[in-house]
């Protein structure tokens, strides 16, 4: 049975979510009333967040499909996605900056993590088509 390519539909919304949410993101930072180096901290974590998912995503997946992935890896993925969530989250609760920033923060990280492990999915997905 050939599965069903990714519709046009779901990988646009899927790069618009990572797009928004990188780019809300990173406007925030260059916008924000803070020293370079909290800048810089927050860049890394988004960074380190988005890596992480899109690692944590194939591992899942080479598992689901009995590609062999050492149970190293993958804890080591699962740890450092978590780590980042963690990771903003001690920073923010820890910023001077409103509550509004925070959660905008907050929910331009989430939104660029999860765009990044769909357009991860939507990829191979239609790798495994072609």
């Amino acid at each position: 049975m050939k599965k069903q390519r990714v519709s046009n539909a779901f990988i646009a919304a899927s790069w618009i979510a990572l797009g928004a949410g990188m780019i809300g993101f990173i406007i925030g930072l260059a916008r924000a009333e803070m020293q370079l180096n909290e800048k810089g901290y927050y860049f890394t974590i988004l960074l380190y967040g988005l890596f992480a998912v899109v690692s944590l995503q194939k591992a899942v997946r080479d598992r689901l499909e009995n590609i062999p992935v050492t149970d190293i890896y993958y804890g080591i993925c699962w740890f450092a996605t978590l780590s980042s969530i963690v990771l903003l989250a001690i920073g923010l609760w820890n910023a001077t900056i409103l509550p509004s920033e925070k959660g905008f923060y907050a929910f331009a990280f989430l939104l660029a993590i999860f765009g990044a492990i769909a357009v991860q999915k939507n990829t191979r997905d239609n790798m495994l088509q072609e």
